[in-house]
């Protein structure tokens, strides 16, 4: 299980649950940066990134990866702006023609002997942060149940579709483990959908990675954990290569993220 190729034929899917309640607006620990705003960079980084591994010659993108990128505060619904708002599912070569905007970074880079050289850098943006209302993780889950209901169907073949909810608190709208359940209930031939959780923190704390237990994790946390999934043996791999000392059995979900968990979590829980 969990063993199938990602192709053309038999595409990936992933989803992005982002939590865009008024707390995100709150700083990252040892950071003036947002929540909000280290969420959506960090989304729209791997956005690029799932991009680049679907590029085949000059300007052209394979759909090797089928994208969902759902907000969930004031409202819950597709969160992507600019020609792909209000789709709730596209593919890769849609998202590389339906950015926002691009954003122009200078960058000045020290060379060995002191020589300063300046190069511009360009980002682009699908995700606009957000923050506002309430958390409303059943309705979110929910959501995403119904996105991938039709896409199993469609692709029976296919790696299970990846769920990446990045939360930084409790859901408002009732107990997330039925929604969380019933979500992670569907599958593809090559097993159920993964569903993965990672909790921001505003406060200076150790973050807790891939844990197998929920020992001496806060109610909050012991929820999340009991709502992820194993990490399946590449991911768990991958964890291993980027520093982790993870062992067998470890959870997709990590808690009290800090800016750099969030980029590690996103690519530890996407297939390449």
């Amino acid at each position: 299980m969990y063993e199938a190729e990602i192709s053309r034929a038999n595409p990936a899917c992933i989803v992005f649950l982002i939590d865009q309640s008024s707390s995100m607006r709150a700083a990252m620990p040892s950071t003036t940066q947002s929540k909000q705003m280290a969420v959506a960079d960090a989304i729209n980084s791997m956005l690029r990134e799932l991009i680049l591994r679907c590029g085949r010659g000059v300007g052209e993108v394979w759909d090797f990866f089928h994208v969902s990128v759902i907000g969930y505060g004031a409202k819950v619904g597709p969160a992507l702006g600019g020609p792909l708002a209000e789709r709730d599912l596209v593919p890769a070569s849609a998202l590389a023609q339906g950015r926002i905007r691009t954003e122009r970074h200078t960058q000045n880079d020290v060379l060995p002997d002191g020589t300063v050289t300046t190069h511009v850098t360009e980002s682009p943006v699908w995700l606009e942060s957000a923050g506002s209302g309430q958390t409303p993780m059943c309705e979110a889950l929910n959501h995403a149940r119904r996105i991938l209901d039709g896409w199993v169907t469609e692709h029976p073949g296919s790696f299970p579709p990846i769920v990446l909810n990045l939360t930084d608190g409790e859901s408002t709208d009732g107990d997330p483990a039925g929604p969380a359940q019933r979500l992670r209930s569907l599958g593809t031939n090559d097993g159920s959908v993964l569903l993965f959780n990672l909790h921001i923190s505003s406060d200076v704390a150790t973050p807790t990675y891939y844990p197998c237990t929920d020992a001496g994790l806060p109610p909050m946390g012991a929820k999340l954990f009991s709502m992820s999934d194993v990490l399946p043996p590449d991911m768990r791999d991958t964890a291993i290569d980027l520093g982790m000392p993870v062992e067998q059995g470890a959870r997709g979900f990590v808690f009290n993220a800090s800016m750099r968990s969030v980029m590690l979590f996103l690519n530890v829980g996407t297939p390449s």
